[in-house]
């Protein structure tokens, strides 16, 4: 080979080629290699480093000893054992910086924050673990419980959620509930509730109730994840610094429902509509669509479409922009509470 094919050779080829001819002169001298195939001093050592980084060069022992060649296949398996050996050197560094950051995480983290900051969020899918933890509250609520449900309690239920009433009530503990009026006017559903309120359970009816929601103690929260799917997976709440949003939102709707009794479904609010034209009015107002006004209220689209053409007539409007201006300007879209009552204490 001339010395000018040898100098055309790119560094990695000038190192296979090195390799090859070492390879081929089993005990050979890598320099005499070197020099056989016309590399410089500079170009050797470069070979050197290459094949030795690759592992297919072993080192010399001394310096009077000569760097073998080593086979591709063992060269590949030293390769992997070393991979194999740095991964395992990584997974037990990065084990030990875990085990320092739970720690960490634990009880000196807890420690710097404010009392009561803690939130624990758990998505449940399993219904009898739902129940569960509704029937355990029965035994550590402290003060208060709030609850809004948007359908009817099934027979079965009843009996044990009025023993519940009773135990709660009998210890202090505060108990509201909400349902919507449509549920009310349900004759075993009006019984049911009549049954609550001489327990002392705080009931109200109201036009629109958003999810089923269960609150206590400002420290426990369930409520569905889908608020159209009753059937949905649950979420489930821990901690002051999530459950007082929820419980902002039901205060909410708590102060514009109708206490339970006080409520006449044909009656109106003293300016033409009812509490269900009230209801859609304010939420056609915020753009939501008619389908969903139908499953807020419980109704049909159909009752949409009728409740709408008697929010027209009633505001002698031609559409619904019109109805919508109009509804601002005589505030009917200010949603005042009735009756108010204050919070309950801590």
């Amino acid at each position: 080979m001339s010395k000018n094919a040898a100098g055309a050779r790119t560094g990695s080829e000038q190192a296979l080629a090195l390799y090859q001819e070492l390879r081929g002169t089993p005990g050979g001298s890598f320099d005499d290699a070197a020099r056989r195939l016309h590399l410089t001093p500079a170009e050797r050592d470069e070979c050197r480093a290459e094949l030795t980084a690759l592992g297919l060069l072993e080192p010399a022992g001394d310096r009077t000893s000569a760097p073998a060649a080593v086979a591709p296949d063992v060269a590949l398996l030293r390769l992997l054992r070393h991979e194999r050996e740095r991964l395992e050197n990584r997974l037990a560094e990065t084990s030990r910086a875990h085990t320092t950051l739970e720690t960490l995480a634990g009880p000196f983290l807890r420690a710097g924050m404010e009392p009561g900051s803690e939130v624990e969020v758990e998505i449940v899918e399993d219904r009898a673990r739902i129940r569960r933890e509704l029937a355990d509250l029965t035994d550590t609520v402290r003060s208060s419980v709030h609850s809004m449900l948007t359908g009817s309690v099934r027979r079965e239920e009843m009996p044990r959620e009025l023993e519940r009433d009773r135990e709660r009530t009998a210890r202090g503990v505060r108990v509201q509930a909400m349902y919507s009026h449509r549920v009310g006017q349900v004759p075993e559903m009006a019984q049911h509730l009549a049954e609550r309120a001489a327990l002392g359970v705080e009931v109200r009816l109201s036009a629109v109730v958003p999810m089923n929601m269960v609150l206590a103690d400002e420290n426990f929260a369930l409520l569905p994840t889908d608020p159209h799917d009753p059937g949905s997976a649950a979420i489930l709440a821990r901690g002051p610094g999530l459950v007082r949003s929820y419980r902002a939102l039901y205060d909410y709707c708590w102060y514009a429902a109708t206490p339970y009794g006080h409520f006449d479904p044909g009656g109106h609010g003293g300016d033409g509509l009812t509490e269900q034209q009230r209801a859609a009015l304010r939420m056609l107002a915020s753009g939501i669509k008619d389908e969903q006004v139908a499953r807020n209220l419980g109704v049909s689209l159909r009752t949409v479409s009728r409740l709408i053409s008697e929010l027209m007539q009633e505001l002698d409007a031609a559409s619904r922009f019109e109805a919508g201006v109009k509804a601002a300007r005589l505030g009917l879209l200010d949603g005042e509470p009735h009756e108010p009552h204050e919070p309950a204490s801590p």
